[in-house]
């Protein structure tokens, strides 16, 4: 199982490498789709002035940014990430201050030796091979009474961004997942969320949906970012296909998305989002 976990974290480290560019360009930086619920998440931790945050696998640094806003001159954020781009591009976005820290390390590995009022978490958890050794270094990192928040998609039926695509491309293309990625579904659900993060030992849980809309646009454009923006290794299996297989994957995704078009062309997609926080009583 560790040579499994080990090698889908290098194959999503070098993706996170990647595409973090684009990511942060397309989606982080200008809160579209689930990135509305930046503030949600921001809002929900309640952070104060001179609070100590902890941002874990931070990204191109967005919710750090919107930490900094609160914590004042003599608050402190660390923002942690395995992808080394990423870092560099949260570095930049935010702005350089004494108070900040950005440290390339793995959310299952960390330690620190100060202890944190608040750890941030977003659209994460689900990555994490080992999500309960992630929550409890989480857990470790914070001071009595601490708050966790924790950001996650909703699950696939409620994002039909992602589904639309990915069930057709596990039909057609058979290793499109490759063996040993977690389940990235797996706390797509109020109780599957709080059973997971009750189970590293936090209480007084709360989990909130949340329901934005996204428009990708019609149809070409949506499945034009998606051969664009797709990772090199996901790419190189969509281009294998022949002529025929991809014209029958691509009818695929639009009959998919055909219940959220509108009369203008315009799709539409709902994006469920579960935002939970948490105390380490």
């Amino acid at each position: 199982m560790k040579v499994i976990h080990s090698e889908y974290k290098q194959r999503n480290m070098k993706i996170w490498n990647e595409v973090a560019p684009r990511y942060h360009k397309r989606w982080a930086s200008v809160n579209k789709g689930p990135f509305q619920s930046t503030k949600k998440l921001i809002d929900l931790v309640k952070i104060n002035k001179n609070n100590l945050v902890l941002d874990v696998a931070c990204g191109t640094g967005v919710v750090t940014k919107q930490i900094q806003k609160r914590i004042g001159k003599l608050g402190y954020t660390v923002g942690i990430d395995t992808s080394t781009t990423a870092i560099k591009i949260a570095k930049k976005w935010n702005k350089k201050t004494k108070n900040l820290d950005f440290i390339n390390t793995d959310a299952e590995n960390f330690t620190f030796s100060k202890k944190f009022d608040v750890v941030t978490c977003q659209y994460a958890l689900f990555f994490f091979p080992n999500s309960q050794k992630a929550l409890k270094n989480m857990k470790n990192s914070l001071k009595k009474s601490g708050t966790i928040g924790i950001s996650v998609h909703g699950s696939k039926e409620n994002v039909p961004f992602f589904s639309s695509i990915l069930d057709s491309a596990t039909e057609h293309i058979p290793d499109y997942v490759p063996p040993g990625t977690p389940n990235l579904d797996r706390f797509g659900t109020k109780s599957a969320l709080k059973i997971e993060v009750t189970k590293a030992g936090f209480s007084n849980i709360v989990v909130k949906e949340f329901i934005f809309n996204y428009n990708p646009g019609k149809f070409e454009d949506y499945w034009k970012n998606y051969i664009k923006y797709v990772a090199k290794p996901l790419k190189e299996k969509i281009n294998a296909l022949d002529y025929s297989k991809r014209k029958e994957f691509k009818n695929s995704v639009k009959e998919k998305t055909l219940q959220y078009t509108k009369k203008n062309g315009n799709i539409i997609f709902p994006w469920q989002v579960l935002i939970l926080t948490g105390k380490n009583n």
